[in-house]
């Protein structure tokens, strides 16, 4: 009995737009039933290939097989009639429409006289979301309503509605808190179980080890590795497939000593109520003090209550011994502070604009003069900052929303360079970042530091905070438990603070 055939088979897959070729006969085929890993860089083709497996770009070359038969994905409607379902990064929801509304958009269920029949599409969608674990969420609620995770939730109930047989996830973590990527790995799994396959796109290579079968590695339009095991390839091999080198060890050479001189920033009893208990901070300049903790625990808004976003309860801020006016952002940015929020495009980035405009922002009166602005001092001065942080391309006029992600964060970064900021704010600095831009941007922060920036740092993860910061306060339930240098912890004993607490820092102790 002949074996049967892979769900989906994608040969020699080649995709060119002006100037660049994005796919370069690139060959991917799934299983039913698996988690399919698909790796690689920014730029390598990832975005490009599950396009054109989503109807939305048509191959220039190679062909598609469903089930051992040729097909042609000529729309994404077509992708979704044979079963192919897409959940991007950036959910393409509708805020304002219900959850039924949403799940079942351009498909509601009507009467003959085309009136939409809400009751049937709110129990249809109930019955989804059960199926996912998740029937606490309300079908009438608004999506505009839900967290980031239950916004998930919907997107994949909006998928198995089509009757989806593969679903493509594109960074489907990268929102989420530890507990809600348990389950989301469960339901990943359950759909499994039941047949459906799942093409996996992820930056965190511990991911495909828990959630995937098979794993592809793309790099510059080409697939270097297909059908490797999940779970036993070295990630060296993974890393080196994906960057084309071997990376050790991705963090930089942290001081030996602790940067001399006065803090330059300097917290003393900063609360919010409801949100985290007074504690004390001294961040100097060199120095990277990192906040570790799960989501929840205050880490993002101790962030922004320094930089003046949220008023604090109670406490008082100094930089370069000066005091603060808390709640105000314009305060903080006279004073020194820069931000790189956690969610950069939504929070930081004017996508539309060009990378000039986006890194001078902050900095336009220097360019100011009488109503009209000096466009080449303005361009020059970008083009300095953004060189001095190796963005690519190397060109200031292109949009920032064309570039990947890393090089956003530094077109972020390079606009308090300019500012020529004294202490450097980052929620989450290298989120939807892939392995080998992550390197650049620890290299990026840690010589920033080197030259005299202090540098307070939040990161969802450990790893990252241990291997960037030279000092750690461990935040659980909105309280530091511990204080240590970051090289007198290792990733364990922080879970097991922030998981399970330990001794309180007595309120008001020093954590300098």
């Amino acid at each position: 009995m002949a074996p049967e055939p892979p769900l989906l088979t994608m040969s020699g897959i080649t995709k060119s737009f002006p100037g660049v070729r994005a796919l370069d006969g690139v060959d991917l085929d799934v299983q039913a039933g698996e988690v399919h890993c698909l790796l690689g860089q920014n730029g390598a083709g990832k975005s490009t290939l599950i396009k054109v497996l989503s109807g939305a770009h048509q191959p220039d070359d190679g062909t598609i097989a469903w089930r051992g038969a040729p097909v042609t994905l000529k729309s994404p409607i077509a992708a979704m009639r044979l079963g192919i379902a897409t959940i991007y990064q950036e959910l393409d929801l509708v805020d304002g429409l219900s959850v039924a509304e949403n799940v079942h958009l351009g498909r509601e269920p009507t009467t003959a006289g085309c009136v939409v029949r809400g009751r049937e599409a709110r129990t249809a969608t109930a019955r989804l979301l059960e199926r996912l674990g998740h029937p606490e969420i309300d079908p009438a609620r608004l999506v505009a309503e839900l967290p980031a995770a239950q916004r998930q939730i919907v997107s994949m109930a909006r998928a198995l509605s089509h009757d989806a047989r593969l679903i493509v996830m594109d960074e489907p973590s990268a929102a989420l808190d530890p507990d809600e990527v348990g389950n989301l790995f469960r339901i990943v799994a359950g759909l499994t179980a039941a047949g459906v396959a799942v093409v996996y796109i992820s930056h965190r290579l511990e991911e495909i080890r828990r959630i995937g079968d098979r794993v592809t590695v793309l790099k510059d339009g080409r697939a270097v590795a297909g059908g490797l095991p999940a779970r036993s390839t070295p990630t060296r091999e993974i890393v080196a497939l994906m960057t084309g080198r071997t990376v050790e060890y991705v963090f930089p050479d942290r001081p030996r000593a602790r940067p001399p001189g006065e803090p330059v920033l300097t917290v003393r009893n900063l609360s919010r109520q409801g949100e985290f208990a007074p504690f004390d901070l001294d961040v100097r300049p060199g120095e990277i003090v990192g906040l570790a903790g799960l989501v929840g625990s205050g880490r993002s808004e101790i962030l922004e209550t320094v930089y003046g976003a949220r008023r604090p309860a109670t406490g008082r801020i100094t930089v370069d011994g000066r005091p603060l006016r808390t709640g105000s952002v314009r305060a903080a940015v006279r004073a020194g502070l820069g931000l790189a929020p956690e969610e950069r495009k939504a929070q930081a980035l004017l996508m539309l604009e060009s990378v000039t405009r986006n890194v001078s922002v902050s900095s336009m009166s220097r360019y100011a003069y009488g109503g009209w602005i000096d466009r080449r001092a303005e361009r020059a001065a970008a083009r300095a900052a953004t060189r001095e942080l190796s963005l690519r391309p190397d060109d200031p006029a292109v949009p920032v929303g064309t570039l990947s992600g890393g090089n956003q964060q530094k077109a972020v970064l390079a606009r308090w360079l300019l500012r020529g900021c004294r202490v450097l704010l980052l929620d989450e600095p290298t989120r939807g970042v892939d392995v080998g831009a992550r390197a650049e941007l620890y290299a990026v922060i840690r010589r920033l530091a080197d030259e005299g920036l202090a540098v307070l740092l939040v990161s969802s993860e450990i790893p990252e905070v241990l291997g960037l910061a030279d000092r750690v306060l461990v935040l659980r339930e909105g309280r530091v438990v511990h204080t240590a240098p970051a090289r007198d912890l290792d990733e364990h004993r922080v879970l097991d603070l922030v998981l399970e607490g330990g001794p309180v820092a007595a309120e008001g102790s020093p954590t300098s």
